[in-house]
């Protein structure tokens, strides 16, 4: 992705005024829903570390860097939407096509956690 293309998180910014800060610095994403939107980022760019290293340190081991990759490239991903935004709890539909050229929708709402400096995922429950 060139740094001058929309965002893949659906802000309307550019991505090098979006997304690439939070996916360079993680302490960039200075919200819930900013740290919500660079993680949808790093599916469509197939960054599993970030997504890993964004993850609450409690729940990391429930996840696989190998498995977050394949999760993330064997899907298209097409639009973030945020339903509901509050300090540490968003609500979103991620929409993406699988590998059948299905349009699908990822439903959730999503705890984040603020320790050291750092917003992180910490779970989510499937709506």
């Amino acid at each position: 992705m060139k740094t001058d293309d929309l965002c893949p998180c659906c802000s309307g910014k550019t991505y090098c005024k979006c997304c690439q800060l939070a996916h360079l610095d993680h302490s960039k994403a200075n919200t819930a829903e900013a740290l919500m939107r660079s993680r949808y980022s790093a599916y469509a760019l197939h960054n599993a570390d970030y997504l890993l290293s964004t993850t609450h340190e409690t729940q990391r081991k429930l996840y696989c860097k190998t498995e977050l990759l394949e999760w993330a490239t064997k899907n298209e991903w097409i639009e973030l939407q945020i339903i509901s935004a509050t300090a540490t709890v968003i609500e979103f539909k991620a929409w993406y096509r699988n590998e059948e050229q299905i349009l699908c929708v990822h439903h959730e709402r999503s705890t984040f956690a603020y320790e050291g400096g750092f917003w992180y995922y910490v779970d989510g429950i499937f709506l």
